[in-house]
């Protein structure tokens, strides 16, 4: 997986509430062969593209200023809906890096992490500020998200704190998922299997 330290970028205003997982990327491209890598293309697609395929010049994510943006800024209860990965999936090959909003949903949120992708839960007024200053100033303004230190910083120099659990934290900046973790205790386990193998062997028939 790869790291997360520090991404500073565009921040995409995407502010509507429960943009759920088949908003993100519907259920029919998964089972369509393009594989996790080639989702990026078709990540919200139902307001990226008009019925004929066309952009459609409403999307936030087709405007100049924020097409290609590393960074999302939304409202509450954000990946929502169903449980699939491939929402996390389709974002990552979009080229999203963050999400910010004040508040996701639960296996989504979880799915972030094992994917590289960070979750950052900020209160609404703090998101809508950035919104706002990302706004004001299109083309020019950029956000930081910096996990190492545990803060955004705004289009404005703004410094905003947030908090995530510190064992998520630390397995993101070294680029590690849930079997990277357990992996990486692999000596310490054939130690103890090597042990109980000799102290109970007949538990390792």
């Amino acid at each position: 997986m790869e790291k997360f330290t520090k991404v500073t970028g565009v921040a995409a205003p995407l502010m509507r509430q429960n943009v759920d997982t088949d908003l993100i990327i519907r259920i029919e491209r998964l089972v369509s062969n393009t594989g996790r890598q080639g989702l990026g293309p078709y990540c919200f697609e139902q307001i990226r593209f008009r019925p004929d395929g066309s952009e459609n010049p409403d999307c936030v994510f087709n405007q100049p200023s924020f097409r290609d943006a590393p960074i999302i800024l939304s409202a509450e209860n954000f990946g929502c809906g169903s449980s699939r990965e491939g929402a996390v999936w389709a974002l990552a090959g979009m080229g999203v890096k963050a999400v910010i909003a004040p508040s996701f949903g639960d296996i989504f949120y979880n799915n972030c992490f094992q994917n590289g992708l960070l979750p950052v839960a900020l209160p609404l007024a703090e998101v809508e500020q950035l919104a706002d200053e990302m706004r004001a100033s299109p083309g020019n303004a950029r956000v930081t998200v910096d996990l190492e230190n545990c803060q955004v910083v705004s289009p404005t120099g703004r410094v905003i704190p947030f908090t995530i659990d510190a064992r998520r934290q630390q397995a993101l900046l070294a680029g590690l998922d849930d079997i990277a973790q357990t992996l990486a205790q692999k000596p310490a386990i054939e130690t103890w299997q090597a042990a109980d193998c000799s102290a109970r062997p007949w538990v390792w028939l």
